[in-house]
């Protein structure tokens, strides 16, 4: 990815861009210069911006308002951020979905540039994402029932998006080979409403 877009003739460097983009709706394609857009990206040590023009910035917390594509964000240390959503910004609630689906109350944790007037225009915002290492106590058939650090935790399983990895295997819709005591790992979405999670992979015998 080159380090200039030409816009109508005009050359303008990643963060002039992305400040484009966070007002103008400009669509920016390809990977992003800050690092991976997957469920996993927002669990990795954070790198070293691939542009030095574009210092990487992050927000975490709860969304307490919505303004247009603002998202207003008290930080878990009293600490509070505005994240502007641009046609560029990759958004994941369990999968890739869009702005409409974050609401107040939504935890996020969100990657982007810094803007001269304090706000992050995001590359990329994961909703309510959990990533848990559990303890398999009860097995149903839309859920299974799971401790974590000696807490109770509902894993909801989700048609068409929960999958499986055996022993650092491909990923499989197939759960039925999951036991009562096994170990796992599981990656996910929070529930506000009821504390839950919706489970997009469950990983054993890592």
């Amino acid at each position: 990815m080159s380090n200039s877009h030409d816009n109508g003739g005009r050359h303008l460097d990643r963060r002039r861009f992305l400040t484009t983009a966070a007002i103008g709706g400009a669509t920016i394609v390809g990977a992003s210069a800050l690092g991976g857009l997957d469920a996993e990206a927002a669990f990795a040590e954070p790198m070293p911006s691939l542009d030095a023009a574009i210092p990487a910035a992050f927000a975490e917390g709860r969304v307490v308002a919505i303004n247009r594509n603002v998202l207003d964000v008290a930080g878990s240390h009293g600490e509070r951020h505005l994240v502007q959503l641009t046609n560029a910004t990759s958004i994941w609630k369990l999968r890739t979905t869009t702005a409409e689906a974050i609401e107040a109350g939504d935890g996020l944790y969100a990657r982007g540039a810094a803007m001269p007037d304090g706000t992050i225009a995001a590359d990329a915002v994961w909703v309510n994402i959990v990533n848990v290492y559990v303890t398999i106590r009860g097995i149903a058939k839309d859920r299974l029932h799971l401790n974590h650090g000696g807490n109770e935790v509902v894993g909801h399983i989700v048609p068409d998006t929960t999958t499986a990895s055996y022993l650092g295997g491909a990923l499989t819709a197939d759960l039925s080979r999951t036991r009562i005591g096994q170990e796992a790992q599981v990656l996910g979405a929070w529930r506000p409403a009821d504390g839950h999670i919706d489970m997009a992979r469950v990983s054993l015998g890592h």
